[in-house]
């Protein structure tokens, strides 16, 4: 489920040393499966642990997570970097938004989920998203942009060679994709 490296079990074993005897980490997720999941790792005393929690053991410490968090932190890793600038704990969890699903789920399921979990946060530093509308009889995927990538200049080289490419490749079964945002200048716009 997670993935917890050496340094940050060191990291994490240091930080509980100094904490309640018998004190481990619950690693969360708030809001799961929506837009606005947050992840989170805090300390998870003893008489902080519910029945229907999963313990993770690993070498240096043990994790806890809750019964509805569980799904969403599939594939999750924690590290702990040091580098010139100084150190830093990171968490990544890609199915923390969207539950991830199975490869033989529906096509617009796994469409979907390639959406939320790898192309979105690409689109998110500049600000765009882009949601699925339908999958035509045809074999094409119907996409709609919003946020920065609506009114940007830039919408037709993102789609085409970024998230058809992406799609394609990932679902041989689709023709194409098409956009039916409209781009032009206006009110609708994000700027």
């Amino acid at each position: 489920m997670i993935h917890i490296t050496d340094a940050a079990q060191a990291h994490f074993a240091k930080l509980l040393s100094k904490q309640e005897d018998g004190t481990q980490i619950r690693v969360f997720v708030i809001n799961p499966g929506t837009p606005t999941a947050e992840c989170g790792v805090s300390y998870c005393p003893p008489d902080a642990v519910e029945d229907t929690d999963t313990e993770l053991k690993f070498d240096q410490i043990s994790a806890y997570v809750d019964q509805l968090s569980a799904p969403y932190l599939e594939d999750a890793e924690i590290d702990f970097v040091t580098d010139n600038l100084g150190s830093q704990l990171t968490l990544k969890a890609p199915n923390a938004k969207m539950r991830k699903v199975s490869d033989d789920a529906p096509l617009m399921e796994r469409v979907e989920y390639l959406l939320q979990a790898q192309i979105n946060p690409q689109l998110a530093s500049h600000g765009g998203r882009v949601s699925l509308m339908e999958i035509t009889d045809e074999g094409y995927a119907i996409l709609q942009f919003g946020g920065g990538c609506n009114g940007c200049s830039m919408v037709d080289v993102t789609l085409k060679e970024g998230i058809e490419k992406e799609m394609l490749q990932a679902f041989p079964e689709l023709k194409g994709v098409r956009d039916t945002t409209e781009h032009q200048r206006g009110d609708h716009s994000f700027y």
